[in-house]
């Protein structure tokens, strides 16, 4: 029986060592679609997700990521990917939807001005947001928001390093809808910052516009893969009622 969020977020730990018991393909899937359902920012999902079944890729990625316990005995791993590069043709397809979704007769004002304002954002907003020529032209509107933001709240990341922590941001969210999802069917996961990023494109054959943010080893949690008792800071030092 599927475990509740609750239940399946208590549940997941950072599995290191994997059971030598294979896990179903279609339900890792399946929890990759949930992970293509998280927030994203500006819903542009500046990712993709490479799931890993191959023997010979699993091995290859392995020594990758150092050979550690978490990939290297892992049944699947899932490599989540940030694609920063893409923003213009996934503006595009926000574009197109918004066409398909106001593509009717007799649009009410306040629908016609719906679509005004959300398609002039993936237009204008968008571009000035992304668009940059080898970082210059994001510190040029660095300054110009900061002056701006003088006189008034305005959005101030816009350099080529804030929307590469952007994209890695929404790519996380990402991460954890798939591990939480994982965690309700009773599957484990460890996601892992350790590996030779450049070795894991290569090996995924992805371009250079593309980032790594995570592999994700996948599988049944062997009883010695959880390295002792959960352990968080006390929850009062964390949290700040305003």
């Amino acid at each position: 029986m599927e475990k509740t969020v609750t239940e399946a977020i208590a549940y997941r730990r950072s599995t290191r060592v994997y059971k030598d018991t294979p896990i179903d393909s279609e339900k890792v899937k399946q929890c990759l679609v949930n992970a293509s359902l998280a927030p994203t920012s500006s819903n542009l999902q500046l990712w993709e997700f490479y799931h890993v079944t191959d023997a010979d890729t699993l091995k290859e990625l392995a020594n990758a990521c150092f050979n550690q316990s978490a990939a290297k005995t892992a049944q699947q791993l899932v490599v989540i990917v940030t694609r920063k590069d893409l923003w213009k043709q996934r503006a595009k397809a926000n574009i197109a939807f918004l066409e398909k979704v106001y593509d009717k007769d007799n649009l009410t004002e306040r629908e016609l001005k719906r679509k005004k304002m959300a398609t002039n954002y993936y237009k204008k907003l968008i571009p000035t947001v992304y668009a940059d020529f080898l970082g210059i032209l994001g510190y040029l509107k660095y300054i110009t928001f900061q002056i701006v933001g003088l006189f008034k709240p305005i959005y101030r990341q816009v350099r080529q390093s804030d929307m590469r922590v952007v994209a890695h941001k929404s790519a996380g969210l990402a991460a954890q809808n798939f591990m939480t999802s994982m965690a309700a069917i009773g599957y484990d996961t460890c996601p892992m910052e350790g590996s030779d990023t450049l070795r894991v494109k290569k090996i995924l054959n992805l371009p250079k516009g593309a980032e790594i943010n995570m592999v994700i080893g996948c599988g049944i949690r062997d009883d010695k893969g959880i390295y002792g008792p959960r352990f968080r800071v006390p929850f009062e030092d964390v949290y700040f009622e305003v």
